[in-house]
């Protein structure tokens, strides 16, 4: 039975095919966005074919609670187990729970695949090693919901591994980083983008009957960055920008230890005391974007060979940000505009033009009601809180005056053209002026109070939304 917030389907003419690409870790670390030293040339194509969202935030710095917001176009619960806890609801009362974006398009006819890490756990299970088929993240929304694991022998395996089936045991003995050299080396990703190039051939045999929407999800850049020797060697000899706010900052903040990072082998050396470890730190995560990027040109590119271009509305999204030391952070989980800032790219031929950039701050939970009117022509969604993008797309700013986006963990945190404030738990404010601090080094909250009160409304007025889900 359709969960709530379905609508009955009218002319069906138009609708087109959807690919949906998710990128772990991945901050607006692209060539496209500015970063010149980065080798990301598929992606850069791709913005360049449709539209790129400058000041697009995610909901929360960590994968389960920003992949909910993203899949359902709802704020919701700030842990990784998001999205489980969704499904004890659905378990519970199933009229209760909101369908979710692939839902929502499964209940319209399209054939719905996910392949890799779309959910929080590759392959949407979960269990031990995350492969239990009686613990579904989210159930009903997929048809075939995969995770090729090879040598690393179950996902929970491939999302930690390193090259040809090194699993994560103790985070201790694995290295934080690793270019693999040997032609026949491979990564956890390989086999994600074999199963997806497999599954979009099976999907282009049937989509004259019925649309698609795969979702492909790679998990590098997630730690520990490996990644092959052939992504490595653009940036050997590179030379990297300093960071220009690598101090800890003083007083009360969301700053943390990063201890994801500081836990994996290191080799003695610590990032925040030793300059030329941190460059390495920045150049092998530099090589896992590059590999990223290679995976991306390759589905892109049978999207182009099978002649589905042109059907097909293809997002490209990275679910938060990743600080490489600004603030003295190696990680996400703060609320700094590092860990929240991600990309976000939309290509719909002959509904959006080529080479768009919007500057509008916009939200993740904007994707749901953008999909579903570029691929459906369905403007109507109650119960969302994001809103499409499509006016935007085109160059309209009507709707988005104002426009903020919200982000949660451990506090809570709105983003303005100019400010971004951030709430914690106990009452506390920090205020940062964007016009003149881009960096986020000066809280000046002190000197405010207006912008304070007024930016402390809104947040409160937007949180009330996901309070009563």
């Amino acid at each position: 039975m359709p969960l709530v917030g379905t609508l009955a389907w009218g002319d069906e003419d138009g609708r087109r095919n959807v690919l949906l690409i998710c990128i772990d870790d991945l901050r607006p670390e692209l060539n496209c966005y500015g970063v010149d030293y980065i080798h990301s040339p598929n992606i850069d194509q791709l913005a360049s074919q449709g539209c790129l969202f400058s000041r697009h935030y995610v909901q929360a710095p960590t994968c389960g609670a920003s992949r909910y917001a993203m899949l359902t176009g709802q704020y919701g619960p700030a842990g990784n187990n998001a999205l489980f806890d969704r499904a004890k609801r659905i378990a519970a009362d199933p009229g209760s729970v909101a369908a979710s974006m692939p839902r929502w398009f499964r209940d319209r006819g399209y054939t719905t695949v996910s392949v890799g890490k779309i959910s929080h756990h590759p392959g949407g299970r979960g269990g031990k090693d995350w492969d239990d088929d009686q613990a579904i993240e989210m159930p009903g929304d997929w048809d075939r919901h995969l995770m090729p694991t090879g040598p690393w022998r179950h996902p929970r395996g491939a999302m930690h591994g390193l090259a040809n089936g090194e699993i994560r045991v103790d985070a201790s003995q694995m290295d934080v980083f690793q270019s693999a050299s040997g032609s026949g080396d491979r990564y956890p990703d390989d086999l994600v983008l074999e199963e997806s190039l497999d599954e979009l051939r099976l999907l282009a045999e049937g989509s004259d009957e019925s649309p698609f929407f795969l979702a492909v999800g790679f998990i590098r850049p997630h730690l520990p960055f490996g990644a092959p020797e052939k992504d490595m060697v653009h940036y050997r000899n590179a030379d990297l920008p300093l960071v220009k706010n690598a101090a800890k900052p003083e007083g009360k903040t969301t700053w943390h230890r990063s201890g994801e990072f500081m836990n994996y082998h290191r080799w003695g050396k610590d990032p925040n005391q030793d300059s030329e470890f941190a460059i390495q730190v920045r150049k092998h995560y530099a090589a896992c974007v590059t590999y990223a990027d290679r995976n991306v040109g390759a589905v892109l590119a049978e999207l182009d060979r099978l002649g589905l271009r042109d059907s097909t509305v293809v997002v490209l999204w990275g679910d938060h940000g990743w600080h490489l030391g600004e603030h003295a952070i190696w990680g996400k989980h703060a609320l700094y505009e590092d860990a929240l800032r991600s990309p976000l790219i939309i290509r719909a031929p002959g509904q959006v033009g080529e080479g768009v950039n919007v500057d509008a701050v916009v939200e993740s939970i904007d994707i749901f009601p953008t999909l579903c009117e570029l691929a459906a022509s369905h403007t109507l969604l109650d119960g969302l809180d994001g809103d499409s993008l499509v006016e935007v797309m085109h160059g309209s700013e009507r709707g988005r005056a104002g426009q903020s986006a919200v982000s949660y963990g451990k506090a809570n945190s709105i983003r303005t053209d100019a400010f971004r404030l951030i709430v914690h738990k106990d009452g506390f404010v920090e205020l940062y002026d964007h016009r003149a601090d881009p960096l986020e080094l000066s809280n000046v909250a002190s000197e405010h109070p207006e912008v304070v009160n007024r930016l402390s409304r809104m947040l409160e007025e937007r949180l009330s939304r996901k309070r009563t889900r």
